[in-house]
């Protein structure tokens, strides 16, 4: 079982076409089982997208908006569907982004089909329009029992949404779903290098890195240097040092054969501000 999860900064970034298309081309060589995406934007002035858009696309309770022709997921989604692979997707905005942009969380089952999805606050805000308002989104897909969360955490620093409040709540949203492998696939802004904060917090929690736990490793940064949100939080001299800030994490000791960041310049061009994450690793929840 393949996972992957990126940040995709998605229609935000520069050259967007031509990422998108990379992106594709590139799912469509590793056919990962599961995609996490995070900051997965659409315009809010975009016309609604049509029915062409919408295939394989499941509706959560949470999502109150609807898609529009320039969703990053429904545009994913799309190009996979005429390639010929067949995929199930469902998409939470979260909140407003740079004044004109509908945010949020995407997954991707690609085979399966999503048979329960879940979301709720990560955050004590819950206002559309405070960049401070962060969501989990998850789901369960047809013949297995693990369950898969796309999250995009705040920082520790901040004052009004700690990191450490977030991680609470996420650990007791959860807590019922541990008799079963739950995986964490995202953006969590906690570099590993840094002690007795996010990370170590995660650890603490029972959560297990997937980095770590793996038999093989290719790469470990998965952003190079300093980006939006980070630039008071870096002294200047350190700037250029990248950081590990995007993982996948699982509640449960599972073989993990190989970790592998992706699209850093190497295998595969950048195509966001952050790079990609894979891995690789033997399913044991699968349904009876």
């Amino acid at each position: 079982m393949k996972l992957m999860s990126i940040n995709t900064h998605s229609i935000l970034e520069e050259d967007y076409a031509r990422k998108l298309e990379e992106f594709v081309q590139t799912v469509l060589r590793e056919k990962p089982d599961i995609i996490a995406m995070q900051e997965v934007n659409q315009s809010q002035e975009a016309p609604l997208a049509g029915p062409e858009l919408l295939d394989g696309f499941s509706f959560g309770e949470a999502c109150s908006l609807p898609i529009r022709r320039d969703n990053h997921a429904a545009q994913v989604a799309r190009r996979l569907y005429q390639a010929g692979l067949s995929c199930f997707w469902t998409w939470l905005p979260v909140k407003r982004g740079f004044g004109s942009f509908d945010e949020g969380l995407a997954l991707f089952s690609l085979g399966r089909p999503i048979v329960e999805i879940d979301s709720f606050l990560l955050s004590g805000c819950q206002d559309y329009n405070n960049w401070q308002t962060r969501k989990a989104l998850g789901i369960r897909v047809l013949g297995q029992n693990d369950w898969f969360y796309s999250i995009h955490m705040g920082w520790w620093q901040d004052r009004e949404e700690p990191f450490q409040r977030q991680l609470l709540r996420l650990n007791r949203k959860l807590d019922h779903r541990r008799n079963c492998p739950v995986w964490l696939m995202g953006d969590f802004n906690s570099p590993a290098q840094v002690r007795n904060q996010g990370y170590d917090a995660l650890t603490a929690s029972g959560w297990l890195d997937s980095y770590l736990l793996a038999r093989q490793r290719t790469g470990e940064n998965t952003v190079p240097g300093v980006i939006d949100g980070w630039e008071s939080m870096i002294p200047e001299g350190e700037r250029d040092r990248g950081m590990r800030i995007d993982y996948i994490w699982c509640s449960r000791k599972l073989p993990v054969l190989e970790s592998r960041v992706m699209f850093d310049g190497g295998a595969e061009p950048v195509i966001s501000d952050h790079f990609g994450l894979m891995i690789e690793t033997t399913p044991v929840g699968e349904e009876g």
